[in-house]
């Protein structure tokens, strides 16, 4: 009995202290990848620490009922950070369905995932939903050939296949001022800017996809292609869309500087997660892929569509530009 009580108790503070790591070492807005990589699983963290947190209380004695404090104060503090995530805030982002269907603009974009070799659904996703504006992630030139019958009906289609899982695919009907691919850090991952003319005005759309923080991969590339993407379409001139598999969770430091950086909104903030990766688990799913509007762009809707076999569910989006105050 004696001989269990000990590993209780080491089981314990070792869990303690990983909780305690796990929430403080995001606080340095470090860009190492096994501190960056702590932003994500935040409602998990909290999930232990409560539960650690009972274990403290069932053992006898004043540290380990201060040890389950530290872990109640951890588990409040992660679910700070998560709240705006949820239905118990106010949304960022009224919706819009009455917009009549001549002035909406659908948006629909999908990390396909590389190795997939499924491409009858994803063709037959983008037959189904027929976007305005189409962005593939993830595209190596077996997948451009893949879609291609798709991307024909397109007036304006950007390529930009690679085998290193950042090739890049962007397609759109609407007249194009602007459209191109460009690197807004020092890696080889491409970006979309694009300046767009809706029914009802012009709009600036941007398409991220940079890398994650995975062993050997820090995040200062990602940190800053996502800084200059909000500072390269000028909010004060169009209104600006961003979108893409952005390989950071909504509530990280990084995603709030990007926000305030482009004062944009995000549909997600009072309504739910909406987890779009790993599509392959049901517990370990994070809000990754993400939809950013300024002002001047009204959202008619926003959803997670159906698995066509990538690790990440695609994402569409119908919005309506309603153009910046004079």
């Amino acid at each position: 009995m004696q001989d269990m009580y000990f590993g209780l108790t080491l089981l314990f503070w070792i869990l303690v202290a990983l909780v305690l790591f796990t929430t403080l070492a995001p606080l340095t807005h470090s860009a190492l990848w096994w501190v960056r990589g702590w932003d994500f699983p935040r409602v998990h963290i909290a999930c232990v620490a409560l539960l650690t947190a009972g274990l403290g209380l069932y053992l006898a004695g004043t540290p380990p009922r201060i040890g389950a404090v530290i872990l109640i104060c951890c588990a409040l503090y992660q679910g700070y950070r998560v709240l705006p995530y949820t239905p118990l805030v106010r949304t960022e982002l009224a919706l819009a369905p009455d917009t009549p269907a001549d002035a909406q603009v659908s948006i629909l974009a999908v990390n396909v995932l590389m190795e997939n070799t499924d491409h009858d659904r994803l063709r037959a996703l983008i037959d189904r939903e027929d976007p305005d504006v189409l962005f593939l992630m993830e595209t190596d030139q077996t997948w451009v050939d893949a879609v291609e019958d798709q991307l024909a009906r397109y007036e304006t289609v950007l390529r930009h296949p690679l085998s290193n899982y950042y090739g890049a695919v962007f397609a759109t009907r609407l007249p194009v001022t602007r459209a191109e691919m460009v690197f807004l850090s020092d890696d080889d991952t491409p970006a979309v800017l694009s300046q767009l003319t809706a029914p009802t005005g012009d709009f600036f759309f941007v398409g991220l996809h940079p890398k994650p923080p995975v062993p050997g991969t820090d995040t200062e590339a990602r940190d800053a292609q996502i800084k200059r993407a909000a500072q390269m379409a000028d909010r004060t001139v169009l209104p600006v869309v961003a979108m893409g598999d952005f390989n950071d969770v909504a509530w990280s430091w990084t995603a709030e500087r990007f926000k305030r950086y482009g004062d944009f909104r995000d549909p997600r903030v009072g309504r739910g997660m909406l987890p779009s990766f790993d599509a392959h688990s049901w517990i370990m799913r994070f809000p990754i892929d993400q939809l950013y509007l300024t002002r001047g762009v009204e959202l008619v809707s926003f959803g997670r569509l159906e698995h066509v076999g990538s690790d990440h569910f695609p994402m569409k989006a119908v919005i309506t530009i309603t153009g910046l105050d004079p």
